[in-house]
């Protein structure tokens, strides 16, 4: 598998937070457990008020890809980035 740099990552990243587009919620989702794995944020959500579905959503993605290397990660969300938004 080919490494990911550090700075094609940073781009993705950069671009994903300044895009105007708008994406379904499953996009989302997968956009950050990908971050979230990739970054080794792997925090397991506790819902405790009336964030509780959006929070079970989130912990339900990171356990989507707990099996994951931070590379693959990486490599996938770099993937999504370019698929979705547009060359990194």
């Amino acid at each position: 598998m080919t490494e990911i740099s550090d700075h094609r990552f940073s781009r993705a990243y950069e671009m994903a937070c300044t895009t105007n587009l708008k994406f379904a919620p499953d996009i989302m989702l997968h956009f950050y457990a990908y971050y979230k794995k990739a970054t080794h944020q792997n925090g397991i959500y506790r819902p405790a008020n009336e964030e509780d579905l959006r929070n079970g959503f989130k912990a339900n993605a990171l356990l989507q890809v707990e099996n994951l290397t931070r590379e693959e990660a990486r490599k996938k969300y770099v993937e999504m980035v370019e698929k979705h938004i547009g060359e990194v």
